[in-house]
């Protein structure tokens, strides 16, 4: 059996093993050179106003800096839409570091239970957290999932972008991103999308393009040469 074999046999590390990448992607997040781009203070709204509720939608090969660029207090009120996959443990364990919880699921597997706990939470005032193409693409595909929960509970999408000047990119499906040393991470916050409630199938497929479009004009890759 070949190492990566082995590798991809563990279904769970231990937790402990990911409090020294969150304390550097923290860390990172202050030497680096960073930017906001939120024209409508919507993380300085969302941190400051408990009763508020939203649900954010991200890209998948974006996830790497995504916690680290939100304030301590808006993370420990984010729950993350994260696959009950194997791969979806790492994440999980790693944005707990984070403070940030997870309801394990997608739209596909235990969509009811992702369903339930999406509604307990936004009662709460709690932002949820979608990569949307995820966990297996297409990418920059979205999926009918956050439309979905948007449209039952009442609350508005949040499309969000974290774009790199410069980056490695790794050969998985979604490209993921890994910013260079001297790269500069911009956090972009695009206006909130209101979605209409109790959305049947073809008002589904109109907004899943819609906030899909929206993700992608503010989703910047880098100029391949």
């Amino acid at each position: 059996m070949t190492l990566k074999e082995r590798f991809r046999q563990i279904k769970k590390f231990p937790t402990w093993i990911y409090y020294l990448p969150c304390k550097i992607l923290l860390c990172l997040r202050h030497i680096m050179r960073h930017e906001d781009i939120d024209p409508d203070g919507l993380v300085e709204h969302f941190t400051n106003n408990t009763d508020s509720a939203a649900v954010a939608v991200v890209w998948h090969n974006r996830l790497l800096f995504f916690p680290a660029m939100f304030p301590k207090k808006l993370r420990s009120r984010t729950v993350a839409i994260i696959s009950a996959s194997r791969d979806g443990q790492y994440i999980t364990d790693l944005v707990s570091q984070f403070g940030v919880r997870a309801v394990r699921g997608s739209s596909s597997r235990k969509a009811v239970q992702v369903l339930h706990g999406a509604m307990r939470n936004l009662q709460n005032g709690s932002m949820l957290a979608f990569t949307p193409d995820g966990p297996r693409g297409p990418k920059y595909r979205m999926s009918k999932g956050p439309i979905h929960v948007a449209s039952t509970l009442g609350a508005p999408i949040m499309p969000i972008a974290v774009n790199y000047s410069s980056y490695w990119e790794l050969k998985s499906w979604d490209n993921f991103q890994i910013p260079k040393p001297w790269a500069k991470i911009t956090l972009v916050m695009a206006p909130l999308i209101d979605i209409p409630k109790d959305l049947d199938e073809a008002g589904l497929e109109e907004w899943r393009q819609k906030v899909e479009q929206v993700l992608n004009s503010i989703s910047v890759d880098q100029v391949k040469k």
